[in-house]
C-alpha cells in the first residue's frame, strides 16, 4: 500500500513540473540555472508555489479565539496592514523556494513544452553489442550478488511452513537453502553515439552579451540531446579569420579583434570529424553562432564546404545569428539564398536577444533529426 507521504511527494512532484512547464519560457531565457547545475540535477527557483504551513498570530492581538473580536478582522491578524512602512526587522522573509530536478526530468518537461518530437539515431545503432542485464534469482551465486530481500522472505516462507515462526518473537535467520542471489542475461543492446561541435565567432563584433546567449542555448541543446543518447561528446571550435579547436572555458571567455573567415571554422570542423568521428559510427550535430558579420569573398568557399563537406556527415547543422550592434548580419541571407528556409538537414535561426532563445531551440531541435 501506498504510503500518504509518497502520494504527497507525487503531488509535489506534478505541481513543480506544471510550475516550470508554465515559466519554462522565462527559464530558458535567463541563464540562472546554469550556475546551479550538478552532475545529474539542476536546482530551480519556483516562485510563487504555495506549500501549506501553519500561521500564528501575535500573542494578545485580537482575533477569533482570543476574545471579543470585531467583524472583518484576520484570524492569524499580526498587526501589520501590509503597507511595507516601517522599521528594517531581524525575522527571516519569504524566499522562493528552490527544487532539485534532474536533467532527464528537465529534457522531458521541455520536449513537451517545446513539442520536440523524438530522434532516432543513425550509424551505431545498427551495431549491437553484448550487455549483463540482472533480471533472474537463483540458488548460487557469489556472495556480493546475493539477494538479501529474497533471502528474507524465502527463509520466512520455510519457518512459517514448518511451523517455526514465533509472530510474538519474531526472528528470521537464513540458512544455505534459504539464500538467493541475483542472475544475469547476456542480451544485444544497440549502440548510439552522439557528438555535439559548437563553432562561434570571436571577434571583436562578438560581445559578451551575445555569447552568453549562445552559453544559454547550448546548455539547453546539451540536456536534450544528452537525453536522446547514452553517450555525447561535446566539441568546441572558436574563430576569428583563423580556427581551432579549444575547450568549453576558451569557447566562452575568448575575444579577439580580428576579421572573420567563416570558412576557417568549417575547415576546422571537417578535419575534427574526418580525425575522430567517422559518420558511419557517429552522429554529429553541428551548431554554428555568429553575428553574420564574415569577409564578403569568403562568403561563397563558406557555404561550398557546407554544402559539400559538412552536411552530408550531419544529421543536423544547425546556423544561429545573434543580433550585435557591430555586425552586418548579411551571411544568414547568404544562406537562405542558397538553401531556402526548408532544408533536410541546415536550419536557420536568427536570435534577436535572450527572449529569443526559445523559439530559437524550437527550431533548431523540432526537426527531430
Amino acid at each position: 500500500m501506498t504510503m500518504k507521504i509518497e502520494t504527497d511527494q507525487r503531488r509535489f512532484r506534478q505541481i513543480v513540473r506544471g510550475k516550470i512547464r508554465e515559466n519554462l519560457r522565462k527559464y530558458i531565457a535567463h541563464d540562472e540555472m546554469i550556475g546551479r547545475k550538478g552532475r545529474d540535477l539542476v536546482s530551480i527557483p519556483v516562485p510563487h508555489l504555495d506549500v501549506p504551513r501553519f500561521r500564528y498570530g501575535k500573542n494578545g492581538s485580537g482575533g477569533v479565539g482570543s476574545g471579543d473580536g470585531e467583524e472583518g478582522t484576520p484570524i492569524a491578524g499580526g498587526g501589520d496592514d501590509g503597507s511595507g512602512q516601517g522599521q528594517a526587522g531581524s525575522d527571516p522573509g519569504q524566499h522562493i523556494l528552490e527544487v532539485d530536478v534532474s536533467l532527464e526530468e528537465l529534457a522531458e518537461i521541455m520536449a513537451q513544452e517545446l513539442e520536440l518530437p523524438r530522434i532516432e539515431p543513425r550509424g551505431r545503432d545498427r551495431i549491437t553489442q553484448l550487455k549483463a542485464r540482472y533480471n533472474s534469482v537463483r540458488r548460487t551465486g557469489p556472495e556480493s550478488l546475493r539477494h538479501f530481500k529474497r533471502t528474507y522472505m524465502q527463509a520466512l516462507r520455510r519457518q512459517i511452513a514448518s511451523n517455526s515462526y514465533a509472530p510474538h518473537r519474531p526472528r528470521i535467520v537464513p540458512i544455505n537453502e534459504d539464500r538467493r542471489y541475483r542472475s544475469w542475461q547476456e542480451v544485444t543492446e544497440p549502440e548510439a553515439a552522439a557528438v555535439v561541435i559548437y563553432m562561434m565567432d570571436v571577434s571583436g563584433s562578438m560581445t559578451d552579451d551575445q555569447k552568453e546567449i549562445v552559453r544559454t542555448e547550448a546548455f539547453w541543446i546539451d540536456t536534450w540531446l544528452s537525453n536522446q543518447y547514452d553517450g555525447i561528446e561535446v566539441r568546441y571550435i572558436i574563430h576569428d579569420a583563423a580556427a581551432k579547436v579549444v575547450d568549453e572555458e576558451t569557447f566562452y571567455h575568448t575575444r579577439e579583434s580580428g576579421g572573420t573567415r567563416i570558412s576557417s571554422a568549417y575547415k576546422a570542423c571537417a578535419e575534427l570529424l574526418a580525425e575522430e568521428y567517422p559518420t558511419s559510427d557517429w552522429n554529429i550535430y553541428c551548431f554554428q553562432f555568429s553575428d553574420g558579420d564574415n569577409w564578403g569573398e569568403d562568403n561563397q568557399q563558406s557555404i561550398d564546404l557546407l554544402r559539400n563537406t559538412l552536411l552530408p556527415a550531419c544529421n543536423l547543422f544547425c546556423y544561429g545569428q545573434v543580433e550585435s550592434p557591430y555586425g552586418s548580419g548579411e551571411y544568414i541571407r547568404a544562406l537562405e539564398s542558397i538553401f531556402g528556409t526548408d532544408h533536410e538537414k541546415i536550419v536557420l535561426s536568427e536570435i534577436e536577444n535572450k527572449d529569443a532563445i526559445y523559439d530559437s531551440i524550437k527550431l533548431f531541435l523540432g526537426t527531430g533529426k
